[in-house]
């Protein structure tokens, strides 16, 4: 990184995704977590040789389903973070392994939201920002639907207005 006059410097971005945010990373977790426990109760219920060990482990994947649900979007909100300037767009996501993903305007191809069952119900939305990049799109999870709607639209704002080809 430049250390002269007109550098640019990174730092961490300043917005959190919408604090429902949590509420709907809980329950995607205990989606995941319910199914294989319905059916480890279910097969308990009707396996007579294997109930004890079935049953238990339901109770157990049940429990580490519960604190992870509990615990894990907490951190999920302590370390999401995004921004948009008029030269990019920045997101910070990860507890353990931070990654930090930089787009800049020129090379921004799409923009789109999304809006699941679950995220509907929170009231919601995830935008998705294309670019040329072999790494991927760039997704800023759980924000406000209407953030997202206003963000999509300066996005768009603002890629039309910048000079570049987006490949």
């Amino acid at each position: 990184m430049e250390t002269g006059e007109g550098a640019v410097r990174l730092r961490p971005p300043r917005n959190a995704p919408a604090r429902r945010a949590v509420g709907w990373w809980r329950a995607r977790c205990l989606l995941v977590a319910a199914a294989p426990v319905a059916v480890l109760a279910v097969l308990g219920a009707l396996v007579a040789p294997a109930r004890t060990w079935l049953t238990a482990s339901a109770a157990v994947l049940a429990a580490l389903g519960l604190l992870t649900a509990v615990l894990l979007p907490l951190w999920w909100f302590r370390a999401h973070r995004w921004e948009v300037t008029e030269d990019a767009v920045y997101v910070r996501t990860g507890i353990f392994q931070r990654e930090w993903r930089i787009a800049p305007m020129s090379r921004i191809q799409t923009v789109d939201t999304v809006r699941g069952p679950l995220e509907q119900l929170f009231g919601l939305a995830t935008v998705t920002v294309t670019t040329a990049s072999a790494k991927g799109a760039v997704r800023i999870e759980g924000l406000d639907h209407e953030t997202a709607a206003d963000l999509v639209e300066r996005l768009t704002r603002i890629t039309q207005a910048t000079p570049g080809d987006a490949t």
